[in-house]
């Protein structure tokens, strides 16, 4: 994947370019499913005086503006990820909480599709796939 233009993702969305927003946007991308911390972390070796509530104030902004989508698997703190605007879902190791990405499933797929609506649009279906990742499951053969 080719590095965004983060400063004109910023001007699409209306939002104004800052120093923090450039950084904490670059991070996201560069580090999928990043907790607040590493974000946190890895804005810190570009700006070095970012205060945490910089970072939390541009996770709000860009995830209010549909850059940025935050993700909360159970027993897990809050993540980030710059993939937006389609319906993917995710795998997690129950051992090491590593996530990956999974596309929607194709075909037929009835668990995505609610069997009642209660009057709400439904515009996301949230899936999440349990599992022990590869790195893992051999240390556990092993």
């Amino acid at each position: 994947m080719t590095s965004p233009d983060i400063a004109a993702l910023l001007r699409e969305s209306d939002l104004r370019v800052t120093r923090p927003r450039v950084a904490v946007l670059g991070a996201v991308h560069a580090l999928p499913h990043a907790s607040t911390d590493s974000l946190i972390e890895a804005v810190r070796v570009e700006l070095p005086e970012v205060s945490h509530q910089a970072v939390y104030d541009s996770l709000q902004a860009l995830t209010s503006a549909g850059l940025v989508r935050r993700i909360q698997p159970a027993g897990s703190v809050a993540r980030y990820e710059s993939r937006v605007g389609d319906n993917h879902h995710h795998l997690i190791c129950r051992t090491c909480g590593s996530i990956a990405d999974v596309d929607c499933a194709v075909g037929d797929t009835p668990c995505l599709a609610a069997s009642t609506d209660h009057g709400f649009t439904i515009d996301e279906a949230e899936v999440i796939y349990w599992g022990t990742c590869p790195g893992c499951s051999t240390a556990v053969t092993a």
